[in-house]
C-alpha cells in the first residue's frame, strides 16, 4: 500500500474540524479518508448535517458502503474514533470496521472527558487495522478544541 505524506493529509482534516461548530459537550473532529491512489474520497467534521454526527461517520455517509477504494484506504481522523456512543447505534470504529478500511491515522487519543476509557486504537488494532497516531500533530488537535479546556 502506499504511504502518502500522513501530516498533509492530517492539516486538511484539522482544517476541517476547525468548521465544527464548538458543542460543550462534544469534540471538535475532523475526518478525511484517502485512497491507495492518493486521492481523497471523502471528507467530514463533527456536527457537519446534525449536532450527533461525528467526523468519521460524515465522512463514511457521503460514499457508498460498498466502494472498492475502501479495501485500500486510509482514514484520517483528528481524534481516535469512538468505542462508545449514547447518540448512534454504531460507533465510528463499528464504522471503520464494518466499512474494511485497513489504515487508521489519528492526531491524539481522546481523552476521559466525555468517555472514562476511549479503546478505539485498541479495537481497530485487533481487528487487524494498521493504526497510526501523529503526536507531533496533538496540539494542533487539541488546539481546535479549546472550548473544552483539554
Amino acid at each position: 500500500m502506499p504511504q502518502f505524506d500522513d501530516h498533509l493529509w492530517m492539516v486538511r482534516a484539522i482544517d476541517l474540524a476547525r468548521r465544527c461548530p464548538p458543542a460543550t459537550g462534544a469534540y471538535s473532529v475532523g475526518a478525511v479518508i484517502v485512497g491507495a491512489d492518493g486521492e481523497e474520497i471523502a471528507s467530514g467534521y463533527s456536527r457537519e448535517v446534525d449536532d450527533a454526527v461525528h467526523a468519521e461517520e460524515s465522512a463514511l455517509a457521503k460514499i457508498t458502503p460498498d466502494d472498492s477504494r475502501l479495501a485500500t484506504a486510509t482514514i484520517y481522523s483528528t481524534l481516535e474514533p469512538c468505542s462508545q456512543r449514547k447518540s448512534r447505534p454504531r460507533t465510528c470504529t463499528q464504522l471503520i470496521l464494518a466499512a474494511g478500511i485497513p489504515r487508521v491515522v489519528i492526531a491524539w487519543r481522546e481523552p476521559s472527558l466525555f468517555v472514562a476509557d476511549c479503546q478505539g486504537v485498541e479495537l481497530l488494532s485487533a481487528a487487524g487495522v494498521t493504526v497510526v497516531e501523529l503526536p507531533d500533530l496533538a496540539e494542533q488537535a487539541r488546539a481546535v478544541n479549546a472550548h473544552l479546556s483539554v
